[in-house]
Order: C-alpha cells, then sequence, then structure tokens
C-alpha cells in the first residue's frame, strides 16, 4: 500500500542548522512525526525550535506524504507562514527526493519559488537537506538536520 515508504513511521528528533543569504546562520532543535492510518498515505508533521534550554519555537509544517507512479512519492505540505507546496519524487527504499511542481503562496507569504527535499532514512536515523529558491536568491541549500528515532 505504501511502497516502503512505510520506513518513515515513528518520531524522530534531534538538530539542524539554516543557512541563507539573507538571514545569520543558526542551530534549532527538531522533531519529525510520520504516521500511518491505514490509508494509501502518510501523515506528516513537523515542529521546530530554537536550540538551548528555552526551546522557543520557530517553524512548523504538516502535510501528506503517499506513493506515486513509477516508484515514485507525491506530497503535500503546508506552512503557517502561507507557503503550501505540491511535491513530487522519487523513493528508492532509502531516499526521499522531491522536488516542487507548484509553490502556492498567500498574499503575504515571501517568495518562494522551488523547493527540493531530500530525506535519508535509516533503521534508527533520518537526515535530510531542504533546498530553495527564495526571496531572490537562487537555489542552494537552506536546512540540514540529523534526527534520531524516538522510542515508540
Amino acid at each position: 500500500m505504501l511502497n516502503g515508504l512505510e520506513r518513515l513511521v515513528g518520531v524522530w528528533e534531534g538538530t539542524g542548522r539554516g543557512v541563507y543569504p539573507t538571514i545569520e546562520p543558526f542551530t534549532y532543535g527538531e522533531r519529525v512525526e510520520f504516521s500511518h492510518h491505514g490509508k494509501p498515505f502518510l501523515l506528516y508533521r513537523q515542529t521546530t525550535w530554537t536550540d538551548g534550554a528555552d526551546r522557543q519555537p520557530l517553524h512548523t509544517e504538516t502535510g501528506y506524504f503517499r506513493p506515486g507512479p513509477d516508484d515514485g512519492v507525491e506530497a503535500v505540505i503546508a506552512q503557517p507562514t502561507g507557503i503550501s507546496e505540491i511535491l513530487t519524487g522519487s523513493w528508492d527504499g532509502t531516499t526521499v527526493r522531491l522536488s516542487t511542481r507548484s509553490v502556492g503562496l498567500t498574499p503575504s507569504a515571501k517568495e518562494v519559488r522551488t523547493v527540493e527535499r531530500i530525506l535519508e532514512v535509516g533503521d534508527e536515523e533520518l537526515t535530510y537537506q531542504l533546498w530553495m529558491e527564495a526571496v531572490g536568491q537562487p537555489h542552494q541549500i537552506h536546512l540540514a538536520a540529523h534526527l534520531q528515532r524516538l522510542p515508540s
């Protein structure tokens, strides 16, 4: 039903680093949850917070991942900042590679033109990179994180 995407199911937590020409580099804590409820898709939820003891909320997003044609994968991701992504890509059993088919923006959202997400999953770790073309800057890395699977 999920063509192996069930490997993503679980709660993952760790740290990441963000860079982009328009901001100062930063580090953050992160929790990602992929859950399955018997339908041919995974529910995806992500939250981040400031690195350190105070753990102030930063970014959050939610969406769905599902198998696509020819061992592909499709995702729909929404952010409270007024950005929504429709992504398609590949899944080889360990790596999800997604790129935008379209980006939806509310009138007050920052301009995002392209997004690329690369997730690598092992038995107990999940790493990812997020690349984007946004706010007049060329396509480049924005985020990278290393997460550990939490006990269920």
